[in-house]
């Protein structure tokens, strides 16, 4: 990704039950141990999680999702459709979901990412977050480590 201007301006919203379809066919095509459809309906109940959807002219096109523990969070999960990849559509999603964080008062956002996930790294770093430390062997197919990367969201003073 680029630090230049998105291309889209996509519309962000709470993810709904009636979102699932797509955001399923979204996580399947994105991930290779994909979360379970269960999964997404238990977290939009709580109220300790967010999320969000982007849509580009009603269409979904993306979602993330975020859980709190105190005044931490946790960035679960953010995908962009296939064919709506580097148009800035991942780069709204995370800032809407980093602007939604600081209002629930978290102090720091914490997220795994893979270490072949460049695009993602690349995303990441630019908006601030920086590695601290590595979990061995989380991912599954194929078998790798997670990069733990961390944002501190409190205001610089």
């Amino acid at each position: 990704m680029s630090t230049a201007e998105p291309l889209l301006r996509p519309q962000v919203r709470r993810m709904r039950e009636a979102d699932l379809d797509l955001v399923m066919a979204i996580e399947q095509a994105s991930f290779s141990t994909p979360w379970s459809r269960d999964s997404f309906g238990n977290l939009i109940a709580r109220r300790d999680a967010d999320l969000w959807v982007a849509t580009v002219d009603d269409r979904l096109v993306g979602y993330a999702v975020v859980w709190y523990v105190a005044e931490e969070g946790e960035l679960g999960n953010l995908a962009v459709a296939a064919g709506w990849r580097r148009q800035g559509i991942a780069s709204r999603l995370l800032d809407w979901t980093l602007a939604r964080a600081r209002e629930r008062g978290a102090k720091r956002l914490f997220l795994e990412v893979r270490p072949s996930n460049f695009a993602a790294h690349t995303l990441y770093e630019i908006r601030g977050f920086v590695p601290v430390g590595v979990r061995r062997r989380y991912y599954r197919a194929p078998v790798e480590d997670a990069r733990l990367m961390c944002l501190d969201l409190r205001d610089p003073e």
